[in-house]
């Protein structure tokens, strides 16, 4: 059982606390790069309870600075992009990428202000569609080989949503094998082929057997749980008969991202990222194996539910997710529609703004959350005490941390271990680009 104090330590991720002091230790994403378009790159940020502007300067550099100005306080989210920076449309003052002040236009010939002032600016990277920034002190982590930075840029897919809850939760949900069966349940299996990405929908590896039809008829999964140099390695197992087992092997890679099977050649790696202690969005990239990603469809598939310029879901608590008694009788065990990520943000929102763990009666099954809560205290409590925690690593440790392996298959049933690594690297092997081995 977990205080009320435990609880908060956790979860709230503002500025001082002991969670949030953690995670500005890495690199976290801010934006996609679809949300700085050519005509007007300027977009407004807020992560983990602090406000920032993230823009694209006309030489093409990115940065992002606090927004309030340092003059008076304005808006730097509503300036202008000119003259090497960004200036505030008050009185003009003018900030590059760096922070520097360029120009204090009404001040007199000669003055000096403009050398006094700097304002707080963040580095930013982009990797694969997502704009990553820094707010930590110090220098940042590098950024580990994994098959979702590795890939070149036409094998992969960035999406995001928003999440009306804390970021632990939505995390959570992601690491929980065990929910899949009843939470993404669906009473009739669809055609696979026409299952291009669509999580859930599609057929296991190495058989025509809907993924659809595991998760119904076999919903007790045997859930093995592992240590990994990126974090956690989850294996649920799903026996079908004396020779044959389904498996799923998931990832979590500290602090706060998972890595999943999204097809037989797609994975999805997602990070849950606090815009403040009781909002977060998800941020995907989806890494193909095997064709180049048809980013028109995917693109296309989910801003049938999220709306711009936000990411929101179209179905919510406000509309009760689109519930409909009907369907939960005959098509889907929610009854709120063949979108994974509507039932995903039900079961979390529907647990409150920040879960009262307090309540909770954690079970078997839950093993994987356990595991990663232990990680987490472990590093909020070595960053109390200035130590290095997991994945703070050097450009010479990121080389060697590739994949890591995530696959959805049957195998057989002696020899499932062999199985999935196998898998995993027949599938590297066949990959039209240098997949580097997990």
């Amino acid at each position: 059982m977990m205080s009320s104090q435990q609880n908060d330590r956790i979860t709230r991720v503002g500025k001082g606390t002991p969670a949030g002091q953690l995670l500005r230790n890495y690199w976290q994403p801010v934006a996609l790069v679809e949300e700085l378009p050519v005509q007007r790159p300027i977009r407004a940020v807020r992560l983990m309870g602090q406000d920032f502007v993230v823009f694209k300067d006309e030489q093409g550099r990115y940065g992002m600075l606090d927004r309030d100005c340092p003059h008076r306080g304005a808006d730097l989210a509503a300036g202008r992009l000119e003259a090497g920076g960004l200036r505030c449309a008050f009185h003009g003052w003018l900030f590059d990428v760096d922070g520097h002040c360029l120009s204090t236009p009404a001040e007199p010939v000669g003055s000096t202000l403009c050398k006094k002032v700097r304002q707080s600016a963040y580095p930013v990277v982009e990797r694969s569609g997502i704009l990553f920034a820094y707010i930590g002190g110090g220098e940042p982590p590098a950024f580990p080989n994994f098959d979702c930075f590795a890939a070149p840029s036409e094998y992969t897919f960035a999406f995001k949503g928003l999440f009306e809850c804390n970021w632990l939760q939505a995390l959570e949900v992601g690491i929980d094998p065990a929910h899949a069966s009843f939470l993404h349940r669906f009473f009739e299996d669809e055609d696979v082929s026409e299952s291009y990405g669509k999580q859930f929908r599609g057929a296991s590896a190495d058989s025509d057997m809907p993924i659809t039809k595991v998760l119904r008829e076999f919903e007790s999964p045997e859930i093995l749980v592992s240590p990994a140099d990126y974090g956690l390695r989850l294996i649920a197992r799903r026996p079908l008969n004396d020779t044959q087992t389904h498996v799923r092997v998931t990832n979590v890679v500290f602090p706060q991202a998972f890595v999943i099977p999204m097809s037989a050649e797609m994975t999805i790696t997602q990070w849950h990222v606090p815009v403040d202690d009781e909002n977060c969005y998800w941020y995907a990239i989806f890494t193909s194996f095997g064709a180049p990603t048809d980013k028109v469809q995917m693109r296309a598939q989910r801003l049938e539910l999220y709306e711009l310029p936000d990411y929101t879901s179209r179905k919510n608590k406000r509309n009760h997710y689109g519930f409909d008694a009907d369907e939960q009788q005959t098509q889907t065990y929610t009854g709120m529609g063949f979108d994974i990520n509507v039932h995903d943000q039900w079961a979390v929102e529907s647990q409150g703004a920040i879960q009262d763990r307090t309540r909770e009666h954690l079970g078997t099954t839950d093993k994987g959350i356990i595991a990663y809560r232990r990680l987490l205290v472990d590093a909020i409590e070595k960053t109390q005490a200035g130590e290095k925690t997991l994945m703070m690593i050097d450009a010479q440790q990121a080389a060697h941390l590739t994949g890591p392996a995530s696959i959805d298959g049957i195998g057989p049933a002696d020899g499932w271990d062999d199985y999935w690594r196998s898998s995993d690297v027949k599938r590297r092997e066949a990959a039209p680009w240098p997949a580097p081995k997990a």
